[in-house]
């Protein structure tokens, strides 16, 4: 019996001493996680030259746009030209009437012939100074009223262009509108609005790009032709008008493009997209940095991005090391291990 119960005893005891055993190598293992630094992959990045471009939606406009209108209210006797007619400087686009025309053609010869006679009594004291100045002026004024007249029968095109509005038809009544549009597509132009922190940039001459939808991904070559001098104190925008040549006409005023403006270069960080991590509820944007056995959390602003890299316009040093893989483990100031 005495025996029996000494077997007992010792494999109560053996049992005891397991179950403890066990629970170390359990408290142990916890330990070891609880003390396991986070695993992260890190990569270095570099300054690099990136081309500074923007895109921006604009309109087509013509370049010259004139509007033929008569001096006074006249009868429209004859338009010449069709909406989509080609038309050179100086052609004839519209008869108006001209009955009171003839009548102030024979009232400037008879005039003429009134002042000579005068001119011929003043030379030998048969006129009075007045006399002669009064058939002089009457004269002038009425030769400038038969000039006006008929420059006002007979429109002409003051410009090479095309005709893009008619408003009246044969036989109407002049009445406010202008009777016809000529818009020059021969170079057209475009307007867009930069930010001012490109204005040291942006020079007369610099290269456009243009696209416009009707030609799909077709690039066109155009150029800045004015800078405007001063910025708007509301948008910090001023604005840039561009000139496309067009010598084919193919591109028409009001069509929808895109201008590619290249401001040149500029050194920049450029970082993987494994790299920047987005703050939920926010538009703000962070990289974790490297160095000496831990991490830490920059605020960065992002620029364009490139393929699976971003450029960065600030919030990085130039040789700085990032995390690119183990977010998820990771906050600002963790001590972490760097594989491979």
């Amino acid at each position: 019996m005495k025996k029996n119960l000494t077997f007992i005893a010792m494999v109560a005891v053996a049992l005891l001493s397991s179950c403890d055993s066990a629970e170390t190598q359990k408290h142990n293992a916890l330990q070891a996680q609880l003390t396991e630094k986070p695993k992260v992959r890190i990569a270095t990045v570099k300054a690099e030259e990136v081309m500074q471009s923007e895109v921006y939606a604009t309109t087509v406009e013509a370049e010259v746009k004139n509007n033929i209108i008569p001096n006074s209210p006249l009868r429209i006797e004859e338009i010449l030209v069709e909406v989509g007619d080609y038309v050179k400087k100086g052609q004839k686009l519209v008869n108006l009437d001209a009955s009171n025309l003839d009548q102030l053609k024979l009232q400037v010869e008879n005039q003429t012939i009134d002042f000579k006679r005068v001119e011929a009594l003043y030379k030998v004291g048969g006129a009075s100074k007045a006399e002669y100045d009064n058939a002089k002026t009457q004269l002038e004024v009425n030769k400038k009223s038969l000039a006006s007249r008929m420059e006002n029968t007979v429109l002409v095109s003051p410009i090479d262009g095309v005709i893009t509005k008619r408003n009246y038809d044969n036989g109407d009544m002049y009445g406010g509108q202008p009777i016809l549009v000529v818009e020059q597509i021969s170079p057209v132009k475009m307007k867009v609005n930069v930010s001012e922190s490109l204005y040291a940039s942006t020079n007369k001459g610099l290269d456009v790009k243009l696209r416009f939808e009707t030609y799909g991904d077709e690039v066109f070559n155009g150029n800045i032709n004015i800078v405007y001098p001063t910025i708007n104190a509301t948008t910090h925008t001023f604005p840039v008008e561009i000139t496309l040549e067009n010598k084919d006409t193919r591109v028409r005023p009001g069509m929808f493009g895109k201008a590619t403006i290249n401001f040149g270069t500029k050194s920049r960080v450029v970082v993987p997209d494994a790299a920047v991590i987005k703050q939920a509820g926010s538009g703000d944007f962070y990289v974790y940095t490297y160095a000496d056995g831990t991490v830490k959390n920059n605020k960065v602003i992002l620029g364009k991005r490139m393929g699976d890299r971003y450029e960065l316009l600030s919030g990085i040093e130039n040789n700085s090391q990032v995390v690119i893989a183990g977010h998820a483990n990771i906050s600002d100031g963790a001590e972490v291990e760097v594989v491979e």
